[in-house]
């Protein structure tokens, strides 16, 4: 997985033509392959193959002579990509600026938040080959009614502050801040429907 936190590069992958590039070249191949798979000529597809290598999206595997010219294979520089707030700065989520704990926009400013960190991490983490120390749950519960998940919420936010004061140590020499997220949303469905 990569993190776009770049502008430019977060126009050029959500390019209809190119994240579908992005998508077939999980496995590599040229312009002449990916233009009889996707469609457009391979001219087309040559261009926009150049404008993701521009922007690290995509490398060169190999150049083979094929005739009278030479084919560039290449492919993904990763699996799959998100792209950061960060590449939107200035209009970036803060959950400072829709604080109440309650709010969907909060949560949302949050994870948002949870994205860019945990992406800026990964970044610097793959720079210098190590590998980040993180830690998630997910899960889904079913409420009966709202004064349950309302029950529920109050119950999770005591037993996590409990666990933070037990072992938050804010004079540890050497020790490392965590961020801790603990979030309860409904489940959305895939095609955007609440259930």
């Amino acid at each position: 997985m990569a993190v776009i936190d770049d502008p430019e590069a977060a126009e050029v992958s959500l390019d209809p033509v190119r994240a579908r590039l992005l998508a077939e070249l999980s496995e590599p191949g040229s312009a002449t392959t990916l233009a009889e798979r996707v469609g457009p000529t391979r001219q087309k597809v040559d261009y926009h193959l150049r404008t993701l290598e521009r922007h690290g999206l995509v490398e060169l595997v190999e150049e083979r002579r094929r005739g009278n010219f030479t084919e560039r294979v290449l492919r993904a520089t990763a699996a799959s990509y998100v792209i950061s707030p960060s590449a939107l700065a200035a209009v970036e989520p803060d959950p400072a600026r829709s604080p109440d704990q309650l709010s969907a926009r909060w949560l949302l400013a949050v994870a948002a938040r949870l994205v860019r960190d945990v992406g800026e991490l990964i970044t610097g983490a793959a720079g210098a080959r190590e590998r980040v120390a993180t830690f998630a749950l997910d899960g889904e519960v079913r409420f009966a009614s709202a004064a349950d998940r309302a029950a529920f919420a109050e119950e999770l936010a005591g037993a996590v502050t409990s666990l933070v004061s037990k072992y938050h140590d804010e004079s540890a020499a050497g020790g490392r801040a965590h961020r801790i997220v603990v979030a309860v949303h409904p489940t959305a469905r895939r095609e955007g429907k609440i259930r």
